[in-house]
Formats: C-alpha cells, sequence, structure tokens
C-alpha cells in the first residue's frame, strides 16, 4: 500500500484535482497478491485544460517517473478537466478491460 499512497499524495498535490480514482488493479494480473504494479488513475482537474489527450498522459507520466522507475509497470489513465466530466453522461463507462493474463 505504499507505492499507492504515494501516488495519491502526488496526485493530490500536483493536479489539485476536483475528483479522482486512483485504484489498485494488480490482481487482475498475474502474480502474487498484495502487489502495486497495475494502477488505474481517473482525475478531474483543471489542470488538464488546453492540453491534448497525449499532453495529459505525458504530465501524468512525469508526476509518476520515479514510480515508473522502481516497479510501476502499468497506469491506465482517464484524464478530464471538470468541463468535460460534467458532460460525461452518469453512467460513465471508466472501466478498465480485462485483462487475459491473470493467472
Amino acid at each position: 500500500m505504499q507505492r499507492e499512497k504515494r501516488m495519491a499524495a502526488l496526485v493530490q498535490e500536483q493536479l489539485s484535482p476536483a475528483y479522482y480514482e486512483l485504484v489498485n488493479e494488480s490482481d487482475q494480473h498475474a502474480g502474487p497478491p498484495g502487489r502495486e504494479t497495475h494502477f488505474k488513475l481517473i482525475a478531474v482537474s483543471d489542470f488538464f485544460s488546453g492540453l491534448s489527450r497525449v499532453e495529459r498522459h505525458q504530465k501524468v507520466y512525469s508526476i509518476f517517473a520515479s514510480e515508473m522507475t522502481s516497479g510501476l509497470h502499468a497506469l491506465a489513465l482517464k484524464l478530464y478537466t471538470q468541463n468535460e466530466w460534467s458532460q460525461m453522461p452518469e453512467s460513465k463507462n471508466l472501466s478498465s478491460p480485462d485483462c487475459s493474463h491473470k493467472k
């Protein structure tokens, strides 16, 4: 749970999100239980205003650079401005695809 706590602190500090959800999806992948290698981040922040989807991802990856070089294997990103988030339907489909490599 240490990586998850560090990542949550970075999200709050760097993105000042109106809403965020950080989900440890590691158990959906092969490996021993309790690891912190695969995460999904849903973040709503005006930090993303004026940035393309690629630029948003680049910014978030730069925030997590030290985690990416120390065991974070995958990071699924769903990044929105507050305006984009408010225009999405109530039934937002933010689920991750099933990983067929789980054993």
